[in-house]
């Protein structure tokens, strides 16, 4: 809105012709979404310990986290308004994809808010029945498959993937697109509310790939640096730097409450919007399977979840003393604190990785 505001005024007062560049407006999304997050924070807050929201511990989880039983959650709430306000405020609202972006995010926010509310009511940490709130997700994900096979029929998208270190690799999926935009959003939402269990790891390690994205969005955009990495350029993708920023801007102002010990849990309204923001903006700039990288520790969060399963199952077996990895760390006897500096390092090192692999194809 302020854009539109602003811009259209650069003839008048020179100085606001800064609203025009990219960069500016994904710095200015950026300290907007940061400060509304220390602003709104100590109110929400302390609306949620008046509502009597707090967090519900598993019985099975580590004796450590039973003291943080009450401790307010659904802070989701906050990194949502904190991200999507300044995205409205700074972006260019006529750019689909930046609509796109934020709907799919608020949708996938929804579904985890129904979820952190049953849970509330029920004053257990089981919420929606497993299959409704995988089928929302599915829904969700396959509402925005459908809207990029519409765009791609009008040329405005294309269903093409790059594959990471190998530049003559570039297949078309047509319709296969859409069931693969689902695995894409559903596994990154569902990756990143696994990660969720230890104060400020989940956030953290978002923020990280989050500032990834940013960079990514704005290169696959720029004529200039897209030839140079040899990318698919996408013009219109670069509006979504501003989204990234905002979405970087609103984890660091929530870290600040979120950090050990947590004031305050961002529940599932948070981790499962975060993890769809990352796979929408991965679909939306052509770096979906890139995001396997960028998002590495969820990956590895992930799969010890699946693999924890697989193992008990067929086996009776376990492989990790529990399931997510933050947990088996903890139980092996790693400190809190330390498991959360640890993967951090882990998942700045797999950002820093996957920018590499822009010029090793």
């Amino acid at each position: 809105m302020l854009y539109h505001l602003l811009f259209p005024l650069h003839g008048y007062i020179s100085l606001l012709n800064v609203t025009r560049y990219i960069t500016f407006r994904t710095a200015a999304a950026s300290l907007t979404a940061f400060a509304l997050s220390l602003l709104l924070g100590p109110w929400m807050i302390r609306k949620l310990r008046e509502f009597q929201i707090g967090q519900v511990i598993r019985q099975e989880g580590p004796e450590s986290h039973r003291a943080k039983a009450g401790t307010p959650t659904m802070g989701g709430l906050l990194i949502l308004s904190a991200s999507l306000i300044p995205t409205l405020l700074w972006a260019d609202l006529t750019n689909v994809y930046i609509w796109i972006a934020v709907l799919a995010t608020a949708a996938f926010g929804f579904i985890g808010f129904m979820d952190d509310y049953l849970k509330i009511v029920r004053r257990t940490h089981h919420g929606l029945v497993p299959r409704y709130k995988f089928g929302a997700q599915v829904a969700v994900a396959t509402a925005v498959g459908l809207v990029l096979m519409l765009l791609a029929s009008q040329g405005l998208y294309n269903t093409r993937l790059i594959f990471p270190f190998f530049k003559d690799l570039i297949p078309d999926l047509g319709w296969w697109y859409v069931p693969f935009a689902v695995i894409v959003l559903v596994g990154a939402s569902n990756a990143v509310n696994l990660t969720d269990g230890l104060d400020g790891l989940a956030i953290s390690a978002f923020a990280v790939a989050a500032a990834a994205y940013t960079a990514l969005a704005y290169v696959t955009g720029h004529r200039v640096l897209a030839e140079y990495l040899l990318l698919v350029r996408f013009a219109p993708a670069a509006e979504l730097t501003v989204f990234c920023g905002a979405l970087v801007g609103a984890s660091l102002g929530f870290l600040w409450f979120n950090s050990y010990p947590a004031d305050v849990f961002m529940g599932d309204v948070g981790s499962l919007a975060l993890g769809g923001a990352l796979g929408t903006v991965a679909i939306l700039i052509k770096q979906e399977l890139l995001l396997v990288i960028v998002g590495g520790l969820f990956v590895l969060e992930a799969m010890s979840v699946i693999l924890q399963v697989a193992s008990f199952k067929l086996t009776g077996q376990r492989v990790f003393r529990m399931a997510p990895l933050h947990h088996h760390f903890e139980l092996v006897g790693w400190s809190e604190p330390k498991v959360i500096t640890r993967f951090l390092i882990i998942a700045i090192v797999f950002a820093l990785f996957s920018l590499t692999t822009l010029k090793l194809r």
